[in-house]
């Protein structure tokens, strides 16, 4: 095993005891954070389905604009380039 990787495996280690001490302090337990990390990613995708349904709209007005006009750069930018 490389030497480095030796370190950062020992790093973690320690590193996971003392978070587990002070979650041990505060009553957390690991089952208790499972349970509430499985609410918190549902509420993640909630958001970010409301944001996708809010920006679509805004998202195609912008792109009847933006999609012609570089159409058009990229046309002039390669009729340019054959001269």
């Amino acid at each position: 095993m490389d030497r480095g990787m030796g370190r950062t495996i020992v790093k973690l280690l320690v590193v996971s005891l003392i978070l587990g001490l002070v979650l041990s302090f505060f009553d957390i337990s690991p089952q208790g954070l499972l349970r509430s990390l499985g609410a918190t990613v549902e509420d993640i995708a909630a958001i970010l389905a409301s944001l996708l349904e809010w920006s679509i709209g805004y998202i195609l007005i912008g792109a009847v604009v933006v999609v012609p006009i570089w159409l058009i750069l990229r046309a002039l930018r390669i009729a340019r380039n054959k001269r």
